[in-house]
């Protein structure tokens, strides 16, 4: 895939956790359209750099855009209704709340009115939701819960959509589910960063991977050098 033009761009992105430097002078973008994997060890900085890209981490350096216009500093919600929808590591269910209403507390029209994904669609996506829709947050399993923030976050109609560990901690049988959910997504146009230690499946699924090491970018590309050198993706990832 050729070069896109940026919906989201950070450049130059330094941040802090009190006087820990976790980010140092980060510049990372995601195209229209584009499926970006973000890759590295525990611990390298990567839900951080999320975090700082979505306001939710203040970054002490660097300017955050989205969609040309910038966006450093505004709060998160601000950043968020720009097209933006996140399903953060843990998944963010409320457990006093049905599957019902989780997702049609959060309906609502995307950037130009669009109204693609629907409840409708959702449910159709994740037939397991059509069948629990009125048990709450807390008696749902972690794969329902998974599909669960997925529906919720294709329901405000993204233009980026946003998933840290993706898959982790469930079963294979669900796991499959969310990549082929993914891959639909992708189809849809909708572009995506993901978070997740499946790099077999991330090195197929996505266009372009960002490999942090230690809050530094260290690789930015496509697939095939990863594919050609297994040295890179052994040094720092620890495959």
């Amino acid at each position: 895939m050729g070069e896109l033009p940026p919906f989201l761009e950070a450049h130059g992105i330094h941040t802090y956790y009190g006087s820990s430097h976790v980010l140092h002078g980060i510049d990372f973008r995601v195209g229209q359209g584009e499926t970006v994997a973000l890759m590295g060890r525990n611990g390298m900085g990567k839900s951080t750099l999320i975090k700082s890209l979505l306001g939710i981490v203040a970054p002490r350096q660097g300017q955050v855009s989205v969609d040309g216009q910038a966006v450093s500093g505004a709060d998160t919600h601000a950043i968020i209704r720009r097209g933006i929808a996140y399903v953060p590591e843990g998944r963010g269910i409320f457990h006093n709340l049905s599957v019902r209403e989780h997702l049609l507390m959060v309906r609502r029209s995307g950037a130009g009115k669009r109204r693609e994904w629907n409840y409708e669609r959702v449910l159709d996506t994740f037939p397991r939701l059509a069948e629990r829709l009125e048990t709450m947050g807390n008696h749902l399993s972690g794969g329902e819960q998974q599909m669960l923030s997925i529906g919720r976050a294709l329901m405000t109609n993204p233009l980026l959509l946003i998933l840290d560990e993706a898959t982790e901690g469930l079963a294979p049988l669900i796991r499959r589910e969310i990549w082929r959910v993914i891959r639909a997504i992708k189809d849809t146009g909708i572009a995506t960063v993901i978070v997740d230690k499946n790099v077999r499946v991330l090195l197929d699924l996505a266009d372009r991977h960002v490999i942090l090491v230690k809050g530094e970018v260290v690789y930015d590309g496509g697939p095939g050098p990863l594919r050609d050198d297994p040295d890179i993706l052994k040094r720092h990832i620890g495959l």
